[in-house]
């Protein structure tokens, strides 16, 4: 599996694409979270709380993915848990935010996190045993939550409001989360992070014009700092945020990192004139979590061909191979192998799959009727709102505004994890997640409406 002798391989593969050179091979970063917890038999709640164990399967990634870069730890909840959110813990998913602070008064906080709360301790001696360990031979990402995500923890489902109701306050608050990045940023680059990767889901749900008035400001300033520090930085979204990528190029990042909502092609088009890498974007759930084998290397193999990188790679340039965002859990070891495998040698697998075509999802779901429903019906279709940030606040919105019309709505959530799921979510035509429908019928896609514009939306159909 490993490159031949004259290219660049590992870490100095990784740094040479994010310096923007031809490094003759594709780099691959797994982004294994918790999932590194399965290789070894551990919890979520056991690698995310215990060093040791953390770094057991960290190593374990390490040795069996063949990663040129890899990220230390892949949990959003890590700022907000220091800042007073309570987090609810689950077995095999990171924890997800279940209160928030200020979700119930406008007061900007000033504590910045010391490298001695919450679970800082664990995660910067972690940090520091993996460079020391591994570090020669693989870039380590430290990842860290973006601000628009950060104040959504903090601020809950009113955040959607604020742009209308509360702006300065809105302003005020991601400046706040800004300097929490500034702090996060300069512990990890010190702990030995060579590329700091700021993890924001919730942008793909900001609307153009919000993300230049409230967003373009303080993440171009993150990443300048991140760049004085002598660090790589990567802008790191999910969602479908191709409406805002040009202004998340002029946020000037090193690098930007994608999911599946995107199609990358047309993506890169945009990095490309910025001259800023881009990375992604095998799918999570059909590739990585349910697909086969061949399912896996053929993605990344038509992936490559369609981004020109197969028949050119000695000069292809501004690309790093990586899942869509954090790996499930229970994502089979034996996929991923398949990718290490495709990512190594393209051209001898895509000669082998040549004729190969997957049948993985053809189930048969049958559709409500919804010209004879008792009550509205609304969908909310999401990658996972245990572990997306945007999809847990997309169904928090829609359960805030059900639970307030008292039992005149019903509601379900359609989770992209189950394969009866994503037969759905073809048959339904559901282009991006999250989305939310009423009665069959597309209303948000990859935005999250705010309490009056929702309930709005549903007093409509029940007229």
């Amino acid at each position: 599996m490993s490159n031949s002798s004259h290219r660049p391989h590992g870490k100095e593969l990784l740094l040479a694409a994010l310096r923007h050179e031809a490094p003759g091979a594709i780099p691959w970063v797994p982004f294994a979270g918790v999932h590194a917890g399965k290789l070894r038999g551990f919890s979520a709640l056991e690698v995310l709380q215990q060093p040791e164990k953390l770094l057991e399967a960290l190593l374990a990634v390490n040795e069996l993915y063949d990663p040129d870069g890899q990220p230390v730890l892949f949990d959003l909840q890590v700022e907000a848990e220091i800042l007073g959110c309570e987090l609810a813990w689950a077995p095999f998913a990171p924890p997800s935010v279940v209160s928030h602070p200020l979700e119930t008064r406008l007061e900007l906080p000033k504590h910045l996190p010391e490298p001695d709360e919450g679970r800082l301790p664990m995660i910067l001696e972690t940090m520091r045993k993996m460079k020391e360990m591994v570090g020669e031979k693989t870039a380590l990402y430290g990842l860290i939550c973006g601000p628009m995500t950060l104040a959504s923890h903090l601020r809950g489902t009113e955040i959607f409001m604020d742009t209308f109701d509360h702006p300065d306050f809105l302003e005020g608050l991601i400046g706040y989360c800004r300097d929490v990045n500034l702090r996060m940023a300069e512990l990890y680059h010190q702990a030995g992070m060579d590329v700091i990767a700021v993890v924001d889901p919730v942008v793909s749900q900001v609307s153009p014009r919000h993300f230049k008035q409230y967003l373009l400001k303080p993440f171009t300033e993150v990443f300048r700092a991140i760049r004085q520090m002598g660090a790589y930085s990567s802008f790191f979204v999910c969602g479908d945020a191709t409406k805002n990528l040009e202004w998340m190029c002029q946020t000037a990042p090193d690098s930007i990192s994608v999911d599946e909502n995107i199609h990358l092609p047309t993506a890169r088009e945009i990095t490309e004139r910025y001259n800023i890498v881009i990375g992604g974007n095998i799918p999570l759930t059909t590739c990585m979590l349910l697909g086969t084998q061949q399912d896996n290397m053929k993605y990344v193999v038509d992936l490559l061909e369609r981004l020109g990188a197969i028949d050119g790679i000695d000069t292809f340039k501004n690309f790093i191979l990586a899942p869509g965002c954090d790996m499930p859990y229970d994502t089979p070891v034996e996929n991923t192998v398949a990718v290490v495998q495709a990512v190594r040698d393209p051209a001898t697998t895509r000669r082998m799959l040549a004729n190969y075509e997957s049948h993985t999802f053809d189930l048969e779901v049958t559709l409500p009727d919804y010209s004879r429903l008792e009550k509205p019906l609304v969908e909310v279709f999401t990658l996972d709102s245990d572990t997306c940030a945007a999809c847990g606040y997309m169904l928090s919105a829609a359960r805030r505004a059900v639970e307030s019309l008292n039992g005149q709505v019903d509601l379900v959530e359609y989770k992209f994890t189950r394969p009866e799921n994503v037969a759905r979510i073809k048959k339904m035509g559901v282009k991006n997640l999250p989305s939310l429908y009423i009665n069959g019928e597309l209303k948000y896609s990859s935005i999250i409406p705010g309490n009056r514009e929702l309930l709005e939306a549903i007093r409509q159909v029940m007229r």
